[in-house]
């Protein structure tokens, strides 16, 4: 199933040089990073690399999903947090493959609540939707 925009509203625009061992870069300058390999896959890690910045997208993703949601059953998300660990590792074929793990705390809620909203949050988050069925994503309360 593919997911059509009805109404873009934004499009976030990033060009990468030399891949995982270069430089990335928004169009707006907002966004100037060196990347680098991480020391477990060879690399110097002396940069960011892609899976932190995917890692730092979808957490921020997954937090405004959350308030989304929160809103809507009026639950009480402040102080939350969202942390997002992605695993990138060889796949059975022989190319690479990626896996999330999202964990929220939910201060001021009680656990099966704070359950509740990140299944719902994971329904709604774009990063969610993009990666459905295609990356393994572990739901967590924290």
């Amino acid at each position: 199933m593919s997911i059509q925009p009805v109404d873009v509203v934004y499009t976030a625009v990033a060009t990468a040089e030399n891949g995982r061992d270069g430089r990335v870069a928004s169009d707006d300058g907002q966004l100037d990073v060196v990347v680098n390999p991480p020391k477990e896959q060879g690399g110097s890690g002396a940069g960011t690399n892609p899976e932190q910045l995917f890692a730092a997208g979808y957490s921020a993703c997954f937090q405004g999903a959350l308030s989304v949601v929160a809103r809507r059953e009026k639950a009480d998300v402040s102080g939350s947090r969202v942390t997002a660990k992605v695993g990138i590792g060889k796949t059975p074929s022989g190319g690479f493959g990626l896996t999330v793990e999202i964990a929220a705390s939910i201060p001021n809620v009680d656990a099966a609540t704070a359950q509740d909203l990140i299944e719902k949050a994971h329904q709604v988050c774009p990063y969610s939707n993009a990666t459905r069925g295609n990356i393994d994503v572990k739901l967590s309360v924290i």
